[in-house]
């Protein structure tokens, strides 16, 4: 029995892990004058680390709906260096303009 158990342990830790299938972001463009993007999001302080401030025009992308929106900070992708962090969501705009 205890051979048993063991061998079911290690082959559920061998599993793969479940993964849900990636979303591109939709473009858009930062619509603010400055927006500074952070490296994450604490639901006790905030956004935390900023990373650096993208300016008016700035390809980015976020998909409404399937990146997360916390408390007006919006999960954006910075075609820049293409990294991910959080900026404001009201400065994200221009949906599929290039």
């Amino acid at each position: 029995m205890r051979v048993l158990l063991v061998t079911a342990a290690l082959a559920t830790g061998l599993a793969p892990a479940a993964q849900a299938d990636p979303v591109v972001p939709r473009h858009a463009v930062v619509v603010c004058q400055t927006a500074t993007l952070y490296e994450n999001y604490d639901s006790a302080r905030g956004p935390v680390n900023p990373k650096r401030v993208l300016t008016y025009g700035n390809k980015i992308g976020h998909t409404p709906g399937a990146h997360p929106v916390y408390n007006g900070w919006a999960a954006s992708f910075d075609f820049g260096p293409n990294d991910w962090g959080f900026l404001r969501h009201e400065c994200i705009g221009g949906f599929d303009s290039w």
